[in-house]
């Protein structure tokens, strides 16, 4: 079983930085997770913001490539994304993901307002 709780969340203005956390509780090796981060402003579908794979391998969505940050502590079983420069199109709820090769598992999100 996994559960997933995401932190880090609140209101920033333009240009600001914002750091998220998802602390997970995971049966076998966190390792063994592909982990990332999607978010779902007011609206719209949830769409792709980052990535990290159990092969190390990181990948970013274009619109937050330069000004976005993923990284991972395998001995905290935690996932991080750094968010630099935020504009307000980057408002929305941020979800932590991770996947076993049969399942994504989600956690309950966390809400990032960008806003003067």
């Amino acid at each position: 079983q996994v559960q997933l709780v995401e932190s880090g969340g609140g209101l920033v203005q333009p240009g600001g930085s914002l750091t998220l956390s998802c602390a997970a509780s995971v049966s076998g090796f966190f390792t063994f997770y592909n982990k990332a981060w999607y978010r779902q402003a007011p609206g719209k579908q949830r769409e792709y913001v980052a990535s990290f794979t159990s092969r190390g391998i990181i990948n970013y969505a274009d619109s937050v490539k330069g000004r976005f940050t993923i990284s991972r502590d395998n001995a905290k079983n935690t996932v991080y994304l750094q968010m630099n420069s935020l504009k307000p199109e980057d408002t929305a709820v941020y979800y932590c993901s991770l996947n076993d090769g049969r399942a994504n598992y989600w956690g309950q999100g966390t809400q990032v307002t960008v806003s003067s």
